[in-house]
């Protein structure tokens, strides 16, 4: 079974999206190594659908210098910075190919494996994804975080997603109407992709380290970014309040009924100061994250109520009318 069906519309068979915020250290290793893996690839015309997310380095003006070299590469510019998973979006939603493969400017993703993403599209897959078999490029505690993520929101969610599956996927014109389809402001792609389902299957691969640059993540913006996925894809968080809730309760109770019987046996008894401050201090920090997590809801509401667009483009180069 063959996905491609060529000289339709003139549509490409492969949209590469890459979503860029100051990487002009990363820019020409990139497209040098993106026409050299698909230039032996000659039976696929493909597209590269190149998103400036607000860059204030040189960026932007060496894509403007690609982008008239090579009518295949087709930039948009975001008004400001709007972060990575709407500059997927923005891809997805611009881009003309019968498939799409988002990746990463660093190439730490090897571009080599999109050959063996496009082998599974053609045997019937729509979905085909990158599994980092080894992330000894990544530090202790980052491999450790990550692990302790999946782990997490896997077990949160009805929506499981593959363990080390990152963004770097071959998806199917279907999965990509799919994905355009839904309204949400607070978007995390990862959960959205396994919330589509479809056929899929994974492909391991060796994760490589960064060639140029430094990464855009700390550790604050991988801990936003995962609480911003959770949030974003399951209410679980929420539910599990109500049964600690409930527990507490039970256990209130049979506390109230152990004093009851212990005064009436042996009277009152002054003591306890110290295990009764113990106590009101642990219902105070339970209310408190209680309170924030409600907040975190509450805040995605608020968000999703303004109704305010994903991103804001600036300018787009190489498009044609049909696709403004």
């Amino acid at each position: 079974m063959t996905k491609i069906c060529k000289g339709i519309n003139d549509k490409p068979d492969l949209s590469i999206i890459v979503s860029m915020y100051n990487e002009e250290e990363s820019v020409p290793l990139f497209f040098n190594k993106i026409r050299e893996v698909m230039g032996k690839l000659f039976s696929y015309q493909y597209e590269i659908i190149a998103i400036d997310d607000g860059s204030v380095d040189k960026t932007y003006q060496l894509l403007l210098d690609y982008a008239k070299e090579d009518k295949r590469i087709k930039v948009i510019k975001f008004s400001r910075n709007f972060g990575k998973e709407y500059g997927m979006m923005a891809g997805l939603r611009f881009c003309s190919g019968r498939a799409a493969v988002p990746m990463d400017v660093d190439l730490q993703d090897p571009p080599e494996l999109i050959a063996d993403f496009i082998k599974k599209w053609e045997e019937g897959y729509d979905m085909v994804y990158g599994i980092r078999d080894d992330r000894t490029s990544d530090t202790f505690l980052k491999r450790t975080t990550a692990m302790l993520f999946y782990k997490i929101y896997n077990l949160m969610t009805q929506s499981p997603i593959p363990y080390n599956a990152g963004d770097y996927r071959l998806i199917d014109r279907k999965v990509i109407n799919a994905i355009l389809s839904l309204k949400e402001r607070n978007i995390f792609m990862k959960g959205v992709f396994g919330w589509t389902g479809f056929k899929s299957c994974g492909i391991k691969y060796v994760r490589a380290e960064r060639k140029k640059g430094e990464s855009k993540w700390n550790y604050w913006k991988l801990w936003n970014f995962a609480l911003d996925g959770i949030t974003a894809s399951t209410t679980f968080p929420l539910r599990i309040w109500s049964y600690l809730g409930t527990l507490l309760s039970m256990v209130g109770m049979l506390y109230a009924f152990y004093i009851i019987v212990r005064t009436i046996l042996f009277g009152v008894d002054v003591p306890g100061y110290a295990s009764l401050l113990v106590f009101i201090l642990l219902l105070g920090g339970i209310q408190m994250v209680i309170l924030g997590i409600l907040g975190e809801y509450i805040g995605r509401i608020f968000i999703e109520v303004k109704n305010r667009p994903h991103y804001i483009v600036e300018e787009k180069v190489n498009f044609s009318d049909d696709e403004a």
